[in-house]
């Protein structure tokens, strides 16, 4: 009798080591699994980053493009130093003023967590816990710091041709670094906007419009381009390379699937593919309404309003790619093409000079883009006057601030640059140097 109670007893201490040991195992597969879907969430979000900077590129070409040559090397200036400041600001104050976390101030409206950055993964916690596995600390800032460099992009084509470079950087250094990401935290940073239950998706509003509205107040405050308007008339400015104008609407449409796919914030097969082709098939809707209309009113096939077209598009889906269908997403992009050709015509009505169209493109088809989610979605919360509250928001304090901070410097150091140099060219007298030359062999 002895013997057989221990031998039941070794048996149950062998069955319970064998359970600890498959627990253990168990456990083990699960974090390896864990461990490897974090790392591709996270490496397709910088992959997505790397998109969207790339976008930077797409504005250049399309800018450089559209404005004359004799300007071409203070458009390319402005391209370049603008996600240099932004990027910049974005670390030193924007993140934290537009993540401020738990340091919220008057119920969401401001918050501000300190200056810079310095999460450390070793002392604050395993990294696979910052977002649920989604991406690291690191991957988060420079993701949201492509967006907001950007915002302040936009406003470089409005105002080109005619803007003091000094001007124009001193704008994109408060714009980006304070005003950008203040507004973002309505939303994004958990702020009111977010409580009341407004959407916005990858930034229809937030990016777009917000960047829109600062480039509207820019092209009021500075004016047109000297002989732009006539007698009543529009008189036309060829820009310097069509080609490069191409190029640049499609580096903008490639940077889209990572703006609209990586704020998916993982890399969820179903939904990034989702996002993805609402984005696509927007773009072609807001390409060929675009292309349409110009037709209709213009009596021929207009390349300029195509490609805004495509970019209205792109921007009109922005705010709810991944809520509304594939149908509506149709419709929405159609309906950018055909705003967007309004918007310019309008503008050209009332004097208002854009260079490249920014302010139709980002500020018209942004608004119709982030009402289009309360009419659209089939998600009943989202509502359109959820959605019209929030667009008025947003247009009620950057239009205001942008139209202050330009007003401003109009009245103290200047930002538009003297009629010699509008007329000959702002290259060979703010850089020295020239967009195209071309040397002949004697």
């Amino acid at each position: 009798m002895t013997e057989f109670l221990l031998k039941a007893n070794e048996d149950t201490v062998s069955f319970s080591n064998l359970s600890v040991e498959l627990t253990t195992k168990v456990v083990d597969a699960a974090s390896i699994g864990a461990e490897a879907l974090f790392t591709a969430n996270n490496l397709w979000m910088m992959l997505a980053t790397a998109m969207v900077f790339l976008m930077h590129l797409g504005f250049a070409g399309v800018e450089a493009g559209f404005g004359q040559s004799k300007n071409t090397v203070n458009i390319l200036f402005k391209n370049t130093i603008t996600p240099l400041i932004g990027i910049f600001t974005y670390f030193i104050v924007g993140f934290n003023l537009m993540y401020p976390g738990d340091f919220n101030l008057f119920s969401g409206v401001l918050g501000f967590s300190g200056f810079g950055i310095g999460f450390d993964p070793v002392t604050d916690g395993a990294s696979i816990g910052y977002a649920n596995g989604g991406y690291t600390y690191w991957t988060d800032f420079l993701f949201q710091a492509m967006f907001a460099a950007t915002a302040a992009t936009i406003v470089s084509g409005a105002v080109a041709e005619r803007v003091k470079v000094s001007g124009y950087m001193i704008f994109t250094l408060i714009y980006v670094g304070l005003v950008y990401p203040f507004l973002g935290s309505w939303k994004w940073g958990g702020g009111w906007l977010n409580e009341l239950g407004f959407y916005d998706f990858a930034g229809s509003t937030l990016v777009h419009s917000v960047g829109g509205w600062g480039a509207l107040a820019g092209i009021i405050v500075i004016g047109p381009r000297l002989g732009k308007y006539v007698n009543g008339k529009v008189i036309d400015k060829p820009g310097a390379s069509v080609p490069l104008a191409v190029i640049g609407v499609f580096l903008l449409w490639f940077g889209w699937f990572g703006f609209n796919g990586g704020s998916v914030l993982s890399a969820n097969p179903d939904l990034v593919s989702f996002v993805l082709v609402t984005t696509s098939l927007a773009a072609t809707a807001g390409g060929l309404l675009g292309f349409f209309t110009a037709y209709i009113l213009f009596k021929r096939m207009d390349l300029a309003m195509a490609m805004n077209g495509i970019l209205a598009g792109l921007v009109g889906i922005t705010a709810g790619a991944d809520v509304v269908s594939v149908n509506s997403s149709l419709i929405i992009g159609a309906v950018a093409g055909v705003l967007v050709v309004l918007s310019s015509v309008l503008l050209d009505k009332i004097k208002l000079d854009d260079v490249v169209g920014a302010v139709s493109v980002h500020l018209t088809c942004g608004i119709w883009g982030t009402l289009a989610v309360g009419v659209f979605s089939s998600n009943a919360e989202l509502t359109f006057i959820k959605q019209l509250y929030g667009v008025l928001a947003y247009g009620a304090v950057a239009f205001p601030v942008a139209f202050a901070i330009f007003y401003i410097l109009k009245k103290t150091i200047g930002i538009r640059v003297s009629e010699q140099h509008e007329i000959e060219g702002l290259d060979s007298h703010e850089h020295g140097i020239r967009g195209y030359t071309i040397i002949y062999d004697d």
